[in-house]
């Protein structure tokens, strides 16, 4: 993710007055209704949306702790993490993440994706929302969260059809039924019966 400093052509530092400056220069020169005419058009306006973000990350003080809390050099930087939960070192990122004072959307992301990889999916997936309902637009943040609760209706449905039926009932109906199959040969799957 961009610094959104260098997105408006700022150092870092730089007064609000300069940001807000920065950002009306560019936000004229990238406008959509500046370049309605031109062939570049799309272009502009995702650049023009880009500006908005990094004006908005700026102005809400965000930008300082993330992208010098985050990831400046060292062992605590977000990308490092990235790179544990690329190669499966899912604890290690945990770890790292844990040992983090920064505590905003991409952390919470990071957090859920090492818990869904772990196996916690209940947990991994309290972590995502978390990141969406920071950032509500990160388009990362909320596919992942589709794929895990897709992922968890899926399995919810097969377990609830198991076996064809459409209640639990049917489940302690196929139990029993194992049951007395077991006990007809000398086993006894459900002691208590």
């Amino acid at each position: 993710m961009k610094d959104p400093y260098e997105v408006l052509g700022l150092q870092r530092g730089a007064s609000k007055e300069e940001v807000k400056s920065a950002y009306r220069k560019l936000a004229k020169k990238y406008h959509p209704d500046v370049n309605q005419n031109n062939p570049l058009k799309d272009l502009a306006e995702e650049k023009f949306k880009e500006i908005q973000w990094a004006y908005d990350e700026i102005m809400n003080g965000k930008a300082e702790g993330y992208y010098q809390g985050s990831y400046n050099s060292g062992s605590g930087n977000l990308y490092s993490i990235r790179q544990q939960i690329q190669t499966g070192r899912y604890r290690d990122a945990v770890r790292t993440l844990n040992s983090m004072s920064v505590r905003n959307a991409e952390w919470n992301y990071l957090m859920g994706v090492c818990y869904v990889n772990m196996g916690s999916i209940g947990q991994g997936v309290q972590y995502i929302q978390n990141a969406v309902r920071m950032d509500p637009g990160n388009s990362e943040y909320n596919n992942f969260l589709n794929q895990i609760l897709n992922m968890q209706n899926t399995y919810r449905q097969r377990a609830y059809n198991y076996g064809g039926g459409n209640s639990s009932v049917d489940c302690c109906t196929q139990l029993i039924c194992a049951d007395c199959c077991c006990e007809s040969m000398g086993g006894d799957l459900i002691s208590c019966c």
